[in-house]
């Protein structure tokens, strides 16, 4: 507001100034208005909700401080699971596989990223020492966790099928597998396999050359299978 008073207090207003210079000053006169008026808002403003203004930054720094503490807290525990996973791979290295299952149980039910190998791995183990209920038995708790992705559930569906076949029903082995045979499923030429030889067992040898044929002509099963399923064809229709 001293600018105006000092530019008109020479005299030579009139004389001086233009009608732009004259406009330009007044739209100065006016910007330093609205600054004041700015000012004085931003100062009433702060009276009212500065506190409130200091309590939310103050919360914000500590929800940003426990986000992170949390995050170390959780990269120490993968790391510390990590670790014992490891040790776990060494014991099965030493051929102590007892020890190694006890320590791979433990990881799976300590949820994780490693938990998921752990569930796989044990289940083998159990497998490997000839204990084929349990392995069994693991590899269904596995298929059993619905926020699995579905090919590994399907893997843990079809391991535990190959574990209880011996022992199976053959009609319930065939009403386990139908839905890994399925047209698109990652594992249906294992299944199809799977399914022949229980259908051979339950006496079904018609729908097991079927099946047989289907598979030795199949493109996108694995060219081993092909050739099991084309010599299987041979003994059956023979």
């Amino acid at each position: 507001m001293g600018r105006i008073a000092s530019v008109w207090s020479t005299g030579y207003g009139e004389r001086r100034f233009g009608p732009e210079r004259v406009g330009a000053l007044v739209s100065d006169i006016f910007r330093e208005i609205d600054e004041e008026l700015r000012r004085d808002n931003l100062l009433k403003l702060w009276k009212l909700y500065g506190r409130y203004i200091i309590a939310a930054a103050a919360l914000a720094l500590v929800v940003a401080g426990t986000m992170v503490a949390w995050r170390d807290h959780q990269l120490a525990e993968r790391r510390a699971q990590s670790a014992r996973y490891a040790g776990a791979l060494a014991l099965v290295h030493d051929g102590k596989e007892a020890d190694a299952v006890k320590v791979f149980a433990a990881i799976a039910q300590e949820g994780g990223g490693y938990a998921l190998l752990a569930d796989f791995d044990n289940a083998a183990l159990l497998a490997k020492s000839g204990d084929r209920p349990a392995a069994a038995a693991a590899y269904d708790r596995i298929a059993a966790q619905s926020d699995l992705d579905p090919s590994l559930r399907g893997l843990a569906l079809l391991l535990s099928v190959i574990q209880g076949a011996p022992e199976a029903d053959p009609h319930a082995t065939i009403q386990r597998l139908t839905p890994l045979t399925q047209t698109g499923n990652p594992w249906r030429p294992t299944a199809v396999e799977l399914t022949a030889l229980a259908r051979l067992k339950s006496g079904d040898k018609s729908g097991a050359l079927d099946l047989y044929r289907g598979l030795a002509g199949d493109l996108s099963a694995p060219q081993s299978l092909r050739a099991r399923a084309a010599e299987m064809v041979v003994a059956l229709a023979s």
